[in-house]
């Protein structure tokens, strides 16, 4: 048996992704990005599993942002997980889904350099074909993003494997890994699309790390200084 995600609280769901819906709200929003076609995510996916470095009776999956706190896909377990070599950076601009072409969300995505404390999901091996298709209708819609295979440690430092991970690809239009602080929180702070609010996305990755015992220095500042933006001044 695996275990199912919790009824629908947010616009993104298992069968808005299956029947196209999301793609489609990304082409409408981005009419000149490049979407990835059925036979090019077969083929990302077939090329990842290729590359599989172990075999045990399930496959880990990396979550840093907001498959923490909504998967979408079906797992068996699921732990606190770290990774190094990487850090999570509010690195990609989305001009659909929490934002607009006016005023684009940032997103997370994993940059080179630290290490990053996030959730590590276990999808059996008699559902991987399906559930990885969804992951890949999400993450992989267009090309922001490269999979790959990263070592894992437990929360006492201990490895035991390797997940798939989505780190980002400096080299996609959606990369904006060199704002300046000030504008990635106003955007965050300010944009709003199909799925929900920017603010929203920092503010349930938040919650979701708390909820997982995960104090990241990084979100909780950030998501201070949005908080900042978004109250009103205190009376005099």
């Amino acid at each position: 048996m695996t275990d199912t995600p919790d009824p629908p609280r947010h616009a993104l769901t298992r069968d808005f992704l299956l029947d196209a819906g999301f793609a489609a709200m990304i082409r409408r929003a981005m009419p000149d990005a490049v979407l990835l076609t059925d036979a090019e995510r077969a083929a990302s996916i077939r090329a990842i599993l290729d590359a599989r470095p172990d075999h045990g009776d399930g496959l880990w999956l990396f979550a840093y942002g907001s498959l923490i706190w909504n998967p979408t896909f079906h797992y068996r377990a699921r732990r606190v997980a770290g990774v190094a070599g990487w850090h999570r950076a509010f690195c990609l601009a989305s001009r659909g889904g929490r934002g607009s072409p006016d005023n684009p969300a940032m997103l997370l995505g994993l940059m080179p350099g630290g290490a990053c404390t996030g959730a590590a999901f276990c999808i059996d091996e008699t559902v991987l074909e399906g559930e990885l298709d969804i992951i890949w209708r999400r993450e992989m819609v267009t090309a922001a993003y490269i999979p790959r295979w990263l070592a894992v440690v437990d929360d006492a430092g201990k490895p035991f494997g390797a997940a798939v991970t989505f780190t980002i690809n400096p080299d996609a239009p959606t990369y904006a890994g060199d704002l300046p602080e000030a504008e990635v929180v106003r955007r965050i702070a300010t944009a709003r699309g199909r799925m929900g609010t920017a603010a929203e996305y920092l503010f349930n990755t938040r919650d979701g790390l708390h909820g997982l015992g995960i104090a990241d220095a990084f979100i909780d500042d950030m998501a201070r200084k949005v908080e900042a933006v978004l109250l009103p001044p205190a009376a005099c």
